[in-house]
């Protein structure tokens, strides 16, 4: 869980005036052999101590499929520009949606195969790749060219263990409810609910109108724990439920998470998803938002930028989760410390992959801010938003971390592995029956006292 603290300074970041730290100058599913060109020019930020001149292939492994968003052009900008500069470098990218990525990734680990660079997600979720010593400690590439000052205090301890930095963020979010204004007027709904009851309302009228109320694509199951983990947020009167199972104060059993899974299946019976959502892919699913197609989107801010880039821009709001059934403060979030790049231990160009690592978090934020799509990095930005043409959602969604009084993070990050895939399963069925609330929270105590 962040803390006050750490949020305090990120809000200080993001803010209309943003500090963009220049020091550090600065989300298809298909395998690239190459890059493509771009017309920004990042600055070098650091040059290459282990650059030899031999011809090196490094395979970058990421999770940037939509051709259509800032970070696909982020990824393939700022590798062209390395390639340039150092001609005896190739970067291959593999490109998968964050689903597929963590499945082959686990695939590859087992065989202790994974890509030069691949990406990990904090804490719970990255301990094992670490325990197994598959990834390589990355404390030189950030005391090199002032890269570790240039992350949000606080955010690299997600990705560190014994002393040792494991990989570097891409993003530090907060999850928020994007609505487009149109469909709501469309369907008369004059101002975004701020309580459950009231949500639900929204989502029934929608549906009434031939609206899809919520976009969602659950066939990558983390999407449909994340929204429902704002639900136990509240319902739970604020963060740490999951701590205090692993502390023993409680347990799934508790009336606050039956009420959350009640809550949830309240949205599912009222048609809140698109048909067939268990066969929608993340991706997809946040395009039936993009293409304007449904009212609203649970996810984390760092979506904003590919909004801005969508169909719907300029259209869009953003307001915090509803409080349920009077319980929970708004201004707690489900808090999102990014997916973050790692190196394998196993490298066979561990100082290449380790020089082009740290040139390409360095350009980064300038990159991002560039790209209008800084809201919600993990490093800091200096830069006025609103100066250099960011959008009213964007400005909005900054405002929003100014509120941040701190939250919970994902269930997958906190909980161990099995529990997390017995938790994951359990909400994804949710879609598609209506279960027993008490059984749903059997099944997850069974789970975690069987694999703590």
């Amino acid at each position: 869980m962040a803390t006050g603290k750490r949020f305090k300074t990120l809000s200080i970041a993001l803010t209309a005036a943003m500090a963009l730290s220049l020091t550090a100058c600065g989300n298809s599913n298909n395998n690239e052999g190459n890059t493509s060109s771009s017309s920004a020019s990042p600055s070098s930020g650091s040059t290459s101590g282990g650059d030899s001149g031999k011809k090196v292939t490094i395979t970058f492994q990421n999770i940037y499929p939509d051709p259509t968003t800032p970070n696909y052009k982020m990824v393939r900008q700022l590798v062209s520009q390395y390639e340039k500069e150092h001609p005896n470098i190739h970067i291959e990218l593999d490109t998968l949606n964050t689903d597929q990525q963590k499945v082959k990734l686990k695939t590859q680990a087992a065989s202790k195969e994974i890509p030069d660079i691949t990406m990990v997600n904090p804490a719970a979720q990255m301990k094992p790749f670490v325990d197994a010593g598959l990834l390589a400690p990355l404390n030189d590439v950030i005391d090199k060219g002032g890269l570790k000052d240039t992350y949000q205090a606080g955010l690299l301890d997600y990705y560190s263990f014994n002393g040792n930095v494991y990989a570097l963020p891409d993003g530090n979010n907060i999850e928020v409810v994007f609505y487009n204004k149109d469909l709501f007027q469309q369907a008369g709904i004059s101002a975004p609910p701020t309580t459950f009851d009231e949500f639900l309302q929204d989502v029934k009228t929608l549906k009434s109108k031939g609206i899809t109320p919520l976009a969602i694509g659950e066939k990558d199951s983390w999407t449909g724990s994340f929204l429902f983990m704002n639900i136990l947020l509240r319902t739970n009167g604020g963060p740490g439920f999951l701590k205090d199972v692993v502390d023993g104060k409680k347990t799934f059993n508790d009336p606050a998470f039956v009420e959350a899974v009640d809550r949830f299946q309240d949205l599912v019976q009222a048609g809140a998803f698109p048909d067939g959502a268990t066969s929608i892919d993340a991706n997809a699913g946040g395009n039936i938002f993009k293409s304007g197609k449904a009212a609203m989107w649970i996810i984390g801010t760092w979506e904003t930028g590919a909004i801005d880039a969508s169909s719907v821009a300029g259209k869009v709001g953003a307001f915090q989760f509803p409080t349920v059934d009077g319980k929970g403060d708004p201004n707690e979030f489900m808090l999102a410390p990014g997916s973050a790049f790692a190196i394998s231990a196993n490298s066979e160009h561990l100082q290449e992959t380790k020089d082009f690592l740290n040139y390409f978090t360095l350009n980064l934020p300038k990159t991002q801010f560039d790209l209008k799509n800084a809201v919600g990095i993990g490093q800091k930005v200096d830069g006025d938003l609103k100066a250099a043409g960011y959008s009213d959602l964007a400005i909005t969604v900054a405002g929003l971390f100014n509120q941040v009084k701190g939250g919970d993070l994902s269930f997958d990050n906190t909980m161990n592995p099995a529990t997390s895939q017995v938790h994951l399963s359990s909400i994804q069925n949710l879609f598609v029956q209506k279960v027993d609330s008490a059984q749903v929270a059997k099944e997850h105590q069974s789970a975690y006292e069987s694999n703590k």
